[in-house]
């Protein structure tokens, strides 16, 4: 973060994620765990942090209403642990009842990264697809596609640019007189990935949620804004009453008031009367449909904590061995982790007499975020490195062994997902 602006292609490194949630208007994930269905473990112990309006997903989760869950991952490098993180996301909600939409970002890979198309295609593939259905995507309820090859996204894209402006993309992403016009067309693209799930082909709007590092979160901010701008009504709750607004055409007002029975209709507004603003919000966006509106509904989200790099700071695609790539060779994931930088202290004898320090050991991190799924098989570890009882050989060794079981086994799972490949719904 450069003068308060998230770069989404930059090699973030949040230090304070409280000063994050206010700043950007983010909501402590915290709040809501309790509502949540059988939480994810990276809920559960705060590895995602904040959100945006998930009371919706939550909602639709328990009402088994339709909802949708949507990612994307940019084919440029290796697929690691970190962007593990948002499969398991995408999939827990799968699971959980959504529609999956995976998107393979080849065009802001090539327009940003310079990467040929051909490699991303092949990164697309090898890298993410095959290891996200090693990971547990299902076949049924999923899409997955490339950007430059889903005229969906690329038309909504085009429409989303028309409610746009260069002056308004540069005060978001710090955009200058030297930046690509497709780079920044990659930008539209993204927020066409965010909401095309609400296309009537789709199944037309629905709450979608997506799952993402807090650096991605001026894609969130201006999607939202552009899915308002594309509302044919704006809807404001005025305590006796929801006052509707009309956006595009004040004559779609009169027969929009055929739909309620207490109203009072102005010239420019509707005052509709007993209704709630999700009772008023629900009918407007049936009649806006019905009238070649988008009646998108703003996406939700949720943001996770980086991880730390194996060498320490940040994790950097520059730097293998500071990431292992889901795709590692076993036993140089092994080796990664016994060369890693730990909370320990200096010697043995400060081990024992004052602790180690997990919040500061990239490889507790590894056993937190994803190699245990028992909670209290981790606290434990915790309070054993904390009063000293646990050396970082001994920590080193049974992680890297785990790691190690963990690798051979998505290896064999990608291998059948490659044999499955043709059973699941890829636009490429």
């Amino acid at each position: 973060m450069k003068d308060g602006i998230l770069d989404p292609w930059g090699s973030a490194q949040i230090e304070d994620y409280t000063r994050l949630l206010s700043q950007f208007g983010m909501q402590p994930f915290s709040e809501i765990l309790g509502k949540v269905p059988q939480p994810h473990r990276l809920m559960r112990r705060n590895v995602i942090f904040g959100h945006r309006d998930y009371e919706r997903i939550v909602n639709a989760m328990l009402k088994k209403e339709d909802f949708a869950v949507m990612s994307g991952f940019m084919p440029s490098g290796k697929a690691h642990f970190g962007n593990k993180m948002v499969m398991e996301e995408i999939i827990w909600h799968q699971h959980s009842g959504g529609m999956a939409f995976v998107a393979i970002a080849d065009m802001e890979a090539h327009s940003v990264r310079g990467t040929p198309w051909e490699k991303c295609t092949e990164t697309g593939i090898e890298e993410y697809i095959l290891n996200i259905i090693a990971l547990g995507l299902k076949e049924e309820n999923s899409v997955i596609y490339f950007q430059s090859k889903s005229m969906a996204v690329r038309n909504l894209a085009f429409e989303l640019g028309i409610e746009s402006n260069l002056s308004e993309l540069k005060g978001i992403y710090g955009f200058s007189g030297e930046t690509s016009a497709s780079h920044i067309l990659s930008v539209l693209v993204q927020t066409a990935d965010i909401l095309h799930p609400e296309l009537e082909e789709f199944g037309g709007p629905k709450p979608v949620i997506v799952p993402v590092g807090p650096d991605q979160d001026p894609h969130l901010r201006l999607t939202r804004d552009l899915a308002m701008r594309t509302r044919l009504f704006a809807l404001e709750d005025r305590g006796s009453l929801i006052r509707i607004r009309s956006r595009k055409d004040p004559e779609l007002l009169k027969p929009l008031s055929e739909h309620f029975e207490a109203f009072k209709l102005y010239e420019g507004h509707l005052d509709v009367f007993n209704l709630t603003y999700s009772e008023v919000d629900e009918i407007t966006r049936e009649f806006e449909v019905e009238n070649g509106g988008t009646g998108f509904i703003l996406p939700s989200s949720t943001y996770h904590r980086f991880m730390t790099g194996l060498t320490g700071g940040k994790m950097s695609s520059s730097n293998p061995e500071s990431y292992i790539a889901l795709n590692e060779d076993p036993e140089e994931g092994y080796r990664k982790i016994m060369r890693a930088k730990t909370g320990g202290r200096v010697t043995e004898e400060e081990q024992k007499k004052l602790g180690g320090v997990p919040e500061d050991c990239s490889v507790y991190e590894m056993l937190l975020f994803h190699l245990i799924e028992d909670d209290s098989r981790v606290a434990e570890i915790y309070e054993e490195c904390r009063g000293g009882r646990r050396l970082c050989g001994r920590c080193k060794k049974e992680t890297a062994e785990i790691l190690k079981e963990f690798l051979k086994d998505l290896a064999e799972k990608r291998e059948a997902a490659r044999e499955n490949l043709k059973n699941y719904n890829i636009i490429m």
